[in-house]
């Protein structure tokens, strides 16, 4: 199965080594180099080793989404091997023996990264490598593959939502035992170790064929390249009744698009709703990987998925409308003419999951959310009487939650949706919890008649329990300096605004910089958004982003609740109109930054 193309012809093919760093090139041609720079040694693999001296480089602090910079900084000598060596290093012995497994995106420098990661595998004593074909694997494949197999842990090569190419984002992230990104005691030691660095241990053998399925053995070190689809829908088959879900999607009245972004699930959205469910094969759009995402820019929101937005829009727009994003963790969900906001979607899916997915039938053990996610998530677990989280922004905090048997469904506003099946957000899982809705609700309906749409859903969950009007203003790449005077500024306000200042029509209940003391390990995350509660449940938030390769991003979210029947159609940013200029007064957005308007508005 062929699923990469490599459409750009900077030298990125597997075997040529012309974008591989010149410090990390030790396949058979530098054998015969003095041994006072590489000194060959012998580890307990049996496989010729190198040792490559380095030095510490600046800049590779990892955080929750691991690293990420310009893909030529990763190209540059010895980024990347310097911060898998560190990550090694944190780790220490225990990962001597073990197995590891690798994919990624498909983004520019994804291969040739792969190669490299290989090496420093086999040098520091893993046993085995698992690798997904031609060096893909989705961030939740990745987290289901860690699940099934039982593996150390894995590496992810992807900058998620951002830009790929040689002028744009790469990146690589570490997931553990469970599936899940690495907890901050593991990324503040990796950090550590970049500071410290000073060799690089890497197996002298040559690359190996990433496009082969199969094993390749050097000594007792094994390198298997893996199918990165079937564990993926291995796991996707014990969440949901896919024969339900097949008779509903060949219907002859019902059409679904779901558009890849040319990311990485392309593979997995034919395989799944093509091959399995029956859907037709131009449902799939933009299906194909590529190593710069067709010069787009992967991000499922209403703005850079613009073609399929376009089409939902028209006449001709399908009944589901989906995509996802460059790794496959994100997705946008929309109806005819009709948008779903990310967290609305993740409290639907929470309200009705146990009557349509079989993974849920015997209720849920809990619901989480992100602080900045709307809060229709709450009212959702109030009713079913759920025990309830609000976390910081980071899929981790719902992992110490799942691990500890206490959350089913989980979600962010940043179209993140997700269920402890695996330890990761999912995409193509948050479609397939949208089509069960669909099948779920229609499987009484004849061919011919009305069937329930996206938009009934909705509207059925709003009467229910009313709307919660959310909306998300993002202004990206702005001078990092700027955006850090603005916050400064706003942490000003909240000292000098008590219980009962009024902004606008406003009243505060409260305002802070949010916190969270963990309840199953007793960690605290500080820092973690400056936050406006007014006394109406309104909320003002804002947070600078941490997930782009340069520059900053400031986050703005604003959310009103009402359950007056009468406007639970009303488009979002008219019914937030006021409290979206106290936003902007308050925090005097435009005067620090010079931007009048967004970037993104979800």
């Amino acid at each position: 199965m062929q699923l990469y193309k490599q459409s750009l012809g900077s030298g990125a093919v597997v075997g040529n080594t012309r974008s591989i760093p010149a410090g990390l090139r030790v396949s058979t041609a530098r054998k015969h180099r003095s041994r006072n720079t590489l000194q060959t040694m012998a580890y307990a693999t049996q496989v010729p080793m190198k040792e490559v001296p380095t030095k510490p480089i600046e800049g590779q602090k990892t955080g929750t989404s691991g690293l990420r910079k310009k893909t030529k900084v990763f190209m540059s000598d010895n980024y990347l091997g310097n911060w898998v060596q560190s990550l090694f290093n944190a780790l220490g012995d225990e990962v001597k023996g073990q197995t590891l497994a690798l994919g990624g995106d498909g983004r520019y420098f994804g291969k040739e990264a792969a190669q490299i990661i290989i090496k420093l595998a086999a040098g520091n004593g893993f046993k085995k490598i698992f690798v997904g074909q031609n060096a893909i694997m989705a961030t939740p494949a990745m987290s289901a593959f860690i699940r099934r197999r039982k593996v150390y842990g894995g590496l992810i090569m992807s900058a998620s939502h951002n830009p790929g190419g040689p002028d744009e984002d790469f990146g690589i992230k570490f997931n553990y035992g469970a599936g899940e990104p690495a907890p901050e005691k593991i990324t503040d030691k990796i950090y550590g170790e970049t500071q410290e660095i000073s060799t690089l241990k890497m197996a002298d053998i040559p690359d190996v064929d990433l496009n082969k399925l199969g094993v390749t053995k050097f000594g007792d070190f094994e390198i298997e390249i893996v199918d990165p689809i079937a564990d993926y829908l291995a796991t996707m088959k014990e969440v949901f009744d896919f024969d339900m879900l097949k008779k509903f999607v060949t219907r002859p009245d019902f059409s679904m698009v779901f558009d890849s972004m040319h990311a990485v699930t392309g593979p997995y959205a034919k395989a799944i709703f093509v091959d399995q469910l029956g859907a037709k094969p131009d449902s799939i759009h933009n299906g194909t990987p590529l190593p710069d995402f067709g010069g787009g820019h992967p991000d499922p929101n209403l703005t850079y998925a613009h073609d399929l937005v376009e089409l939902q829009w028209s006449d001709k727009g399908a009944m589901l409308g989906a995509a996802s994003d460059g790794d496959g963790d994100r997705n946008m969900v929309l109806g005819k003419k009709f948008f779903v906001s990310p967290s609305d979607s993740v409290a639907m899916i929470a309200a009705n999951a146990q009557a349509c997915i079989p993974y849920f039938k015997g209720g849920l053990k809990g619901v989480a959310r992100s602080m900045p996610t709307g809060g229709a998530l709450d009212r959702v677990a109030k009713k079913l009487n759920l025990e309830f989280f609000e976390t910081p922004t980071g899929w981790k905090f719902f992992g110490n939650l799942m691990d500890a048997g206490k959350c089913s469904i989980c979600g962010e506003e940043s179209f993140g949706t997700g269920a402890d099946h695996i330890r990761e957000k999912d995409g193509i899982f948050a479609v397939l919890c949208w089509l069960s809705m669909l099948a779920y609700k229609n499987k009484d309906v004849p061919v011919g008649e009305k069937l329930v749409s996206v938009e009934d859903i909705a509207t059925e969950f709003w009467n229910t329990y009313g709307r919660n009007f959310f909306s998300r203003y993002d202004y990206e790449n702005c001078k990092s300096e700027d955006a850090e005077k603005m916050m400064s500024h706003i942490r000003e306000v909240i000292a000098a605004s008590p219980p009962g200042t009024k902004f606008g029509n406003f009243e505060l209940a409260m305002a802070d910089d949010f916190e969270y003391t963990d309840p199953i390990d007793g960690s605290v995350a500080k820092k973690q958004g400056l936050r406006f509660v007014f006394t109406d449940g309104s909320r003002i938030i804002f947070r600078l982003s941490g997930t782009g390769s340069a520059g900053a991003t400031i986050r703005m979210y604003i959310e009103q609740y009402t359950d007056d029947k009468s406007r639970l159609k009303e488009d979002a940013q008219v019914a937030l109109k006021d409290i979206i200029k106290v936003a902007l007064d308050l925090s005097k957005l435009q005067e620090y930054t010079g931007r009048d308007k967004p970037t993104v508005i979800t």
